[in-house]
């Protein structure tokens, strides 16, 4: 499925983004989370697209696959937040995590970032085994920067130096 795009996230794809995002977290995982657990959804351009931040969708044709966003934290440090991808659109024969992740990749390195730190819930283990494939370290909470925004879901966190 080579025809799905990466882009920087524009507003009218906002609700077709939080739809996926809700699907995958309560019916695919059953977590306990909501819209309004999640306001950073509501202003994307606020929340990522500043310093070096910034956030991107997975688009195929129009719809809404996948999504990554990045949070700037301080001190050449980000934190990836919102790394999903619909189920039809999963796997190596797809590549859209790859390619979200590459996309974030290129970006920390034009802007000089050191560090990516991420957050997840225990519930996501094939995402877990994807970010340690792709070099993330597993760490505890307490080795998180001061700045990194833990949700409540979070439980497993991780860290790749760039």
């Amino acid at each position: 499925m080579n025809d799905v795009v990466i882009q920087e996230y524009v507003i009218n794809h906002q609700e077709e983004l939080i739809q996926m995002i809700l699907t995958i977290q309560q019916r695919e995982f059953a977590i306990a989370i909501t819209r309004d657990d999640q306001p950073d959804l509501a202003n994307i351009p606020h929340f990522y697209q500043q310093g070096n931040g910034n956030f991107w969708l997975a688009l195929h044709g129009t719809k809404v696959v996948g999504s990554v966003g990045l949070i700037d934290i301080g001190n050449h440090q980000v934190a990836l937040r919102k790394m999903f991808v619909d189920a039809g659109f999963r796997g190596p024969q797809c590549a859209v995590a790859q390619s979200l992740l590459s996309t974030v990749l290129n970006w920390v390195n034009q802007k000089g970032v050191h560090s990516i730190f991420l957050g997840t819930t225990d519930k996501f283990l094939a995402a877990h085994r994807f970010y340690e494939k792709q070099g993330f370290e597993r760490i505890s909470q307490g080795e998180l920067p001061p700045t990194f925004p833990v949700m409540h879901v979070d439980t497993v966190f991780y860290r790749l130096q760039v």
